[in-house]
């Protein structure tokens, strides 16, 4: 027991020796401010999952605050290239012009607690949440696509097993949960389809694509 407690506290003193040199060498190259408002806002998107939203919201805006305070000029760049991406890729990714798009600085959606209709649409926020269970929803097409993008976005989706599903999901920071495909870190992608995309009845597109982020996608 005693070289247990050993083996561990030399451990953690190696992990918090590297975490401290890691630590100096982002603030020696990228800033102490930029690296804290990260972390905040990383936090803040835990709170939001913990069902804590209003914590979770207020540590997300103090990180967007120490951003917005410290590199405005960036920030501003980001945003309004992530605004032309998003608009390059609606065009793209949508077959016609007979989609919903929207763009709003902060947005909460949740639906499937009720019936509800699925329609093709594009959503880009600056910071916000996404809840959507496919489980009540009416599909009128055979397929339906839905782009989420923006700059923080915590995003939770539950897709039935009936339906296929496609889905194209990216962050540069935060965590990625696509069916049994799981990512954290900086700089993520997957690309998954369900085995009965093809084949489906109904087919359910999602492309999601954010700055910093908890994407999440799990089939029932």
């Amino acid at each position: 027991m005693g070289e247990d407690m050993k083996n561990n506290r030399a451990r953690n003193t190696a992990l918090v020796l590297i975490g401290a040199g890691v630590f100096l060498l982002l603030d020696r190259t990228v800033g102490f401010f930029p690296i804290l408002a990260v972390i905040l806002i990383l936090l803040g998107i835990h709170r939001v999952r913990s069902r804590k939203e209003r914590k979770g919201y207020v540590l997300m805006g103090i990180g967007a605050v120490i951003l917005f305070g410290d590199h405005l000029t960036i920030v501003i760049a980001v945003v309004l290239i992530s605004l032309g991406l998003f608009f390059i890729r609606s065009k793209q990714v949508h077959k016609d012009d007979t989609y919903i798009q929207k763009q709003k600085l902060v947005d909460s959606v949740r639906l499937g607690r009720e019936p509800w209709i699925m329609r093709n649409t594009s959503t880009w926020y600056l910071v916000g949440e996404t809840y959507i269970d496919l489980s009540l929803a009416i599909l009128e097409q055979k397929e339906t696509t839905v782009i989420l993008q923006g700059i923080v976005g915590d995003i939770d989706i539950k897709v039935p097993d009936d339906i296929g599903v496609s889905v194209t999901a990216s962050i540069m920071f935060g965590q990625l949960h696509i069916a049994d495909q799981r990512e954290a870190g900086v700089m993520n992608k997957v690309v998954w389809q369900s085995d009965n995309y093809v084949h489906s009845d109904h087919k359910v597109k999602l492309v999601l694509s954010f700055i910093v982020g908890d994407i999440k996608v799990k089939v029932l």
